[in-house]
């Protein structure tokens, strides 16, 4: 079955987004990924839902490739040569007091 589903409304263009705009294209798909996967438990049959979670599945593999090939990995299993998250500041140094 070939997975042409929804592809015009879930297609993103990976080349101009920022990273801020990734990390959170990542999480919607994870989050639909992992939706749908709950979904699928109880509607196995549904072709529709299974076309999206493929579907999602590719893209966010592909945007997590992207994102940790430009600012480094995300995980601790992303193959990697040094640990590029030492270089940037710890979240608790970008702490701003607002008063």
């Amino acid at each position: 079955m070939s997975c042409n589903c929804m592809q015009n409304n879930v297609n993103c263009d990976m080349n101009n987004m920022s990273r801020k705009e990734m990390m959170m294209k990542i999480r919607e798909l994870d989050f639909a990924i992992i939706e749908l996967g709950l979904y699928l438990d109880t509607n196995p049959d549904d072709e529709k839902a299974l076309c999206l979670h493929r579907e999602y599945t590719k893209k966010v593999k592909d945007l997590k490739d992207k994102y940790q090939k430009v600012y480094g990995p995300l995980t601790i299993f992303y193959p990697c040569n040094k640990w590029r998250w030492l270089e940037e500041p710890w979240p608790w140094f970008k702490l701003e007091v607002k008063l």
